[in-house]
């Protein structure tokens, strides 16, 4: 049994990449594992801000969580071909006390074909805070972004593919914690 954190990086209700994530979540349980989705609509965090002395509750909640966590996932929607705001402000509060040595399993919901330059710009700044990024991660676009009212994808093929992907995840997870 392993701890994962999943950060979601969306503020739209009903956001598919928020959608994508708690799906995530609910296959890496249906595994065994403790999950904590860290909703960023839910639980905002103020403008990342270095001078600032006073720790808001959210942010001692989401630093305690990843810090906390053997693994994290990075979840966001793709907006102009980057991450989400709320996201890299949640990822400036981190940093490689909270990040050394985890797995971290990147996706992302891109209202075009797929999302690549999110991921790619979230596998760097997880190098950065010293994680150790999946080579596998799962990106939506499209048609692919429709939802079962219990939450599961629509597509037959995004369900296979989350499977496919987050079973491999745990498993590199699994090795790094080992």
């Amino acid at each position: 049994m392993m701890r994962i954190t999943i950060i979601a990086g969306a503020t739209r209700r009903e956001s598919t990449s928020a959608l994508l994530s708690a799906y995530i979540a609910n296959v890496m349980r249906e595994e065994g594992h403790e999950v904590t989705l860290f909703d960023l609509r839910e639980k905002p965090l103020p403008f990342y801000d270095d001078d600032d002395e006073e720790m808001h509750p959210n942010t001692s909640e989401l630093l305690d969580a990843v810090f906390h966590a053997d693994a994290v996932v990075l979840s966001t929607p793709e907006y102009h071909g980057s991450l989400s705001g709320v996201l890299k402000n949640a990822l400036d509060y981190l940093g490689k006390g909270q990040f050394g040595d985890k797995a971290v399993m990147p996706v992302c919901s891109s209202g075009g074909a797929v999302g690549v330059s999110s991921l790619q710009q979230m596998q760097a700044i997880v190098r950065n805070l010293h994680g150790i990024n999946s080579p596998e991660w799962i990106s939506i676009g499209g048609s692919q972004r429709q939802f079962l009212p219990n939450g599961s994808p629509e597509s037959e093929d995004v369900r296979n593919r989350v499977q496919r992907t987050v079973a491999y995840f745990l498993q590199f997870a699994a090795k790094l914690r080992a």
